[in-house]
């Protein structure tokens, strides 16, 4: 599986935990047992999600300090699902430039989202790169 395969499933997995605000283990591997895939698409996918569990609370104020006029509640479950896979990849994952983060994440709500969303996205994630590297 692919990295941008494991970003699409990341993405799909904190949707989900989204929607039914429930982030236990279990619901995690009951998710990940539907899917097959190598051991480090897994390691990146539970890396992910459990740095997002870890940090929701700093990941989602990052994201509602830069989605000028947006709250979170009004944000489509699926960008926020989007932002915070960036968002988490951005701060928790050294090893992955942070274009790479941004232009997976913009491509991931073209895919997925509406045509306004993908700029959004792209404004928020600059807006939160440009204060991460200060």
């Amino acid at each position: 599986m692919s990295r941008r395969v494991s970003r699409e499933l990341c993405m799909k997995l904190l949707y989900q935990l989204e929607l039914t605000k429930d982030f236990n283990k279990e619901k995690i591997n009951s998710f990940l047992d539907e899917y097959s895939y190598e051991s480090t698409d897994k390691e990146y996918i539970m890396s992910i999600v459990e740095n997002f569990i870890q940090n929701n609370e700093y990941i989602d104020k990052l994201i509602s300090t830069h989605s000028v006029g947006w709250k979170l509640n009004r944000i489509a479950k699926v960008d926020l699902s989007i932002l915070r896979l960036a968002i988490t990849e951005i701060i928790y994952k050294e090893d992955i430039p942070l274009k790479v983060s941004i232009n997976e994440a913009v491509e991931l709500a073209k895919r997925y989202s509406d045509s306004d969303s993908a700029s959004f996205i792209n404004g928020v994630l600059g807006s939160v790169v440009n204060e991460i590297e200060k």
